[in-house]
């Protein structure tokens, strides 16, 4: 019998796998596991993976080799994949891969290999594993959305509202492994929001694969606001196609962060029907205008793809201009990267050279690294509203309303409350500046 078992998660991807290995940890601490600081001391390791870009997936399998050395030297050790990569292999490839690499260090193979729907199914393996009935039997069993998450930040509250997702954009690996999109009832998502902020969260983020496409998605931005102790609310990761009338008008709500991430992908309308993204440039363009009417001074945000197959320089032009009409604040810009089991990987040919990827990439990059310093100088000598993340060196951190990172002097005692300050020094990626009354 393990005494006091301990484990360690290290969690790749978007807010949805940090919101999920937050699940994780609830659930292992629910059945008498404890928190190990590095993974040299755990007893179970559990790997949240992502699967967007191939890297990440390169990644993961490098890492087994390391852990391969660890439960050589401790034979309980066990090792498990979760997330994405679990989630979207269908034909057991990626675990074919995965147990050749332990393979090479005399093990057998992977431990536990799991889709994230299937978590609270994990108190009975580990138990079959251990062949130890105490975790199975420390566990009530209820699905993934009904396991209490263990937050890391407990002045942020991340909410789950919806998994999986139905728009099958081409390049997209989540519906293939989260499955089509499932919306949970308002009354469960007003009751997760209540209990996050009696211990103490003073920001409230929804979660979804497209959250906005909630259908009741208005009405839960309406209820959250009315609720006492919640100084923020915003979302991720939102559909330009599901911003409704109700949905743009919510954003005006006094609680609502000044700041929405949109992701565009491309600013080519052939570009956008192959990839399935069921809008056009002008769709796109119109709602950004609707968004500023509302909110004139929104910092917006986009995701945005270069090199897709077939995508040609006149083309990825077009997306150069889109960027510049739009003024975004920040983008977070991504080379394509051909995915199994997509319908872009079956049809395309991912016929852009690494270098002209890598040359779009660059270009687009200027550009936004540009209007991130001009749009930063803007706040000078203002006072904006931080909500504190974290302190080194006797100088604290955090995000505006606006999702700016600011810095100023500060002690540890700050972390998770909200301070005004007054912005003394506008960098290209901070705010640097002092605390007012």
């Amino acid at each position: 019998m393990i005494k006091n078992p301990k484990y360690k998660i290290i969690t790749y991807g978007c807010q949805m796998n940090k919101s999920d290995s937050e699940r994780i940890e609830g659930l292992l601490e629910s059945i008498g596991f404890s928190g190990a600081k590095d993974v040299k001391d755990a007893d179970l390791i559990l790997v949240n993976t992502c699967s967007v870009r191939q890297t990440a997936e390169d990644r993961v399998y490098g890492m087994m080799r390391d852990y391969a050395r660890l439960k050589n030297k401790k034979p309980h050790l066990l090792i498990g994949i979760t997330g994405c990569m679990a989630g979207r292999d269908k034909d057991g490839v990626i675990k074919k891969r995965i147990t050749t690499t332990l393979n090479k260090y005399g093990l057998e193979g992977i431990d536990l290999f799991f889709g994230i729907a299937d978590l609270p199914n994990i108190p009975e393996e580990i138990s079959r594993l251990w062949k130890d009935k105490r975790f199975i039997q420390a566990h009530k069993k209820t699905d993934y959305l009904g396991i209490t998450p263990n937050p890391v930040e407990w002045w942020r509250g991340w909410v789950v509202i919806q998994t999986g997702c139905s728009n099958y954009c081409t390049y997209c690996v989540v519906p293939h492994a989260r499955g089509h999109e499932v919306n949970r009832p308002v009354t469960e998502i007003l009751k997760e929001v209540k209990k996050m902020v009696a211990s103490g969260a003073k920001e409230i983020i929804l979660l979804g694969q497209a959250v906005n496409s909630h259908p009741d998605f208005a009405k839960i931005l309406q209820e959250i606001n009315k609720i006492d102790g919640v100084n923020r609310i915003s979302f991720a990761s939102a559909h330009p196609m599901n911003m409704t009338v109700g949905v743009i008008k919510a954003l005006a709500l006094s609680k609502m962060v000044n700041y929405l991430h949109l992701p565009v992908q491309s600013g080519n309308n052939k570009i956008l029907q192959k990839m399935n993204r069921k809008y056009t440039r002008l769709n796109y363009l119109k709602v950004i205008e609707r968004i500023r009417k509302v909110r004139p001074d929104i910092a917006l945000a986009t995701d945005i793809i270069v090199g897709f197959p077939g995508e040609t320089k006149t083309q990825f032009k077009d997306t150069i201009s889109l960027y510049k009409k739009c003024d975004f604040d920040m983008s977070y810009n991504a080379r394509y990267s051909t995915r199994t089991g997509t319908v872009a990987h079956r049809i395309y040919v991912d016929d852009i050279s690494r270098e002209e990827k890598k040359r779009r990439w660059e270009e687009l990059q200027k550009i936004m690294e540009r209007n991130v310093a001009r749009k930063n100088k803007k706040y000078l000598n203002k006072v904006v509203e931080v909500l504190v993340d974290g302190c080194k060196n006797k100088k604290c951190y955090g995000l505006s309303r606006e999702y700016k990172r600011v810095v100023f002097p500060g002690d540890p005692s700050m972390i998770g409350d909200i301070y005004r300050v007054k912005v003394k020094k506008a960098k290209e990626w901070e705010l640097d500046g002092l605390v007012v009354a």
